[in-house]
């Protein structure tokens, strides 16, 4: 990857360099960490068959998203914040730079924070320090914090270079740690156990509920799907490889989460949603510290997507910080960030109530981006004009009021249906929601803006 500096200027083909190789690691190595694994010890409460249904289903719905993203980036050459100009108007785009900078900052403090309770258990057995949980563990939570954030600041430190150098190092080494789970996993207890084991009745998780937690946790990385595939020359890069990239990455490590959890739930005799996280599993298998560095290195592999993302957006809102160092001020607040959990006293509380805002937030916008690209304009975009005052993308004043009202009634709507009992037991309000938003921008287009760029 190159052109660190410019999010706006378009990549031309000579200069994208992105193999298939790389560009299938980097998805795959995006749901290869902590956060999936956490995702799949949660869905345990729908039971193994409904779990996986969900995860299968609402994983490739999502993901048809990153496609359409992905191709817009490999068709422009810009960045997927850059392209949400052309529909939110230059200035427009500021919202959903706004956004994406504050849910990928929050993926970021999600898997660090996971990452630190491994570092903390690490500091347990070598210095006998209190673990998360127990009277003093507060000390080793924020070394691990502080520990895994100076490692994030080091793997960003060359820009996008060292995030692509990560992410190929790293898929290798975690693939080979999740088939050595796998191995423990289904040694503790026979897999037919585990496809049989039923949700106690208390922590059962309704369907559509679950189809708009998979669809949250997904939909996070489709508004980074341009900001990758701009640098590859090849139209399948953008759109087949990401797909089944993302796809094997995010089925294989929530299969691992969940059927790691359920083998405690059987082997303890409790399910327990707060010991899905990677760490707690991997002590109660009793895989050592070699399992746990291999943690602390899924969320360098993770957070490399996330951190390029989150400075991504913030060269957007504002062009005269070079991506470097929007990198650096994403990766110092992010740490900020990771606290908020010790604050309110429970992870899996703050991750839940953060996966309800990223679906809120983001589902408007990835539709409105689409139905733009897509419907409105027959996928052509003039780049030219996308940093131009008074052109093609200003609309008024810089802002397309028709893209911020569509946003405006789609948070809405997702906050009205999200916990309606006919949706949140059957298809969730995810998708319904993203699909009544593109159609509304669709018809307010038509009505104040006729003209197509």
């Amino acid at each position: 990857m190159q052109n660190d500096n410019d999010q706006i200027t378009s990549i031309a083909m000579h200069q994208r360099k992105t193999s298939t190789w790389d560009m299938f690691a980097t998805w795959v190595g995006a749901n290869a960490n902590n956060g999936t694994w956490f995702v799949g010890g949660v869905l345990a409460a729908c039971g193994f068959s409904v779990a996986m249904n969900v995860l299968v289903l609402s994983s490739a719905l999502s993901y048809v998203f990153l496609s359409l993203i992905g191709y817009i980036g490999y068709q422009t050459g810009v960045s997927t914040m850059a392209v949400s100009r052309a529909s939110f108007g230059v200035r427009g785009s500021y919202l959903p730079s706004l956004v994406n900078l504050t849910q990928f900052i929050g993926w970021t403090a999600v898997n660090t924070f996971i990452a630190a309770q491994s570092v903390s258990l690490l500091l347990n057995d070598l210095l006998g320090w209190p673990v998360w949980g127990k009277p003093g563990g507060w000390k080793g939570i924020v070394a691990g914090i502080v520990v895994m954030s100076i490692l994030h600041i080091i793997s960003i430190a060359s820009g996008s270079r060292s995030v692509q150098m990560i992410e190929r190092l790293g898929i290798i080494l975690v693939l080979i740690f999740v088939i050595w789970e796998s191995v423990v996993v289904l040694k503790t207890v026979p897999f037919s156990h585990i496809v049989k084991w039923q949700v106690p009745a208390s922590a059962k998780m309704a369907t559509g509920a679950a189809i708009d937690y998979v669809a949250a946790f997904n939909l996070a990385w489709v508004t980074a799907g341009a900001d990758f595939t701009r640098f590859t020359p090849k139209k399948q890069n953008s759109t087949l490889t990401p797909f089944f990239g993302a796809m094997v990455g995010v089925i294989w490590f929530a299969f691992i989460g969940l059927i790691s959890t359920i083998s405690i739930a059987i082997t303890s005799g409790a399910y327990n949603a707060n010991n899905s996280d990677p760490s707690t599993i991997a002590s109660r298998l009793g895989l050592g510290v070699v399992a746990l560095l291999v943690i602390i290195l899924t969320s360098m592999t993770a957070n490399a997507v996330n951190l390029l993302a989150a400075g991504s957006a913030l060269s957007n809102i504002f062009t005269n910080i070079k991506l470097k160092y929007s990198l650096w001020i994403v990766a110092i607040v992010a740490t900020i960030v990771t606290f908020i959990p010790m604050i309110v006293g429970s992870f899996l509380d703050t991750f839940t109530a953060f996966l309800d805002y990223v679906g809120m937030v983001l589902g408007p916008i990835i539709a409105i981006i689409c139905t733009d690209f897509y419907l409105r304009c027959h996928k052509k975009y003039d780049v030219t004009q996308l940093a131009k005052k008074n052109g093609s993308y200003w609309y008024s004043h810089g802002i397309n009021w028709s893209a911020v009202v569509t946003w405006i009634i789609g948070t809405a709507l997702f906050l009205m249906l999200h916990n309606v009992a006919a949706l949140k037991n059957t298809i969730g309000a995810t998708f319904l929601v993203m699909l009544i938003s593109g159609a509304i921008y669709y018809v307010l287009m038509l009505i104040f803006n006729r003209k197509v760029a």
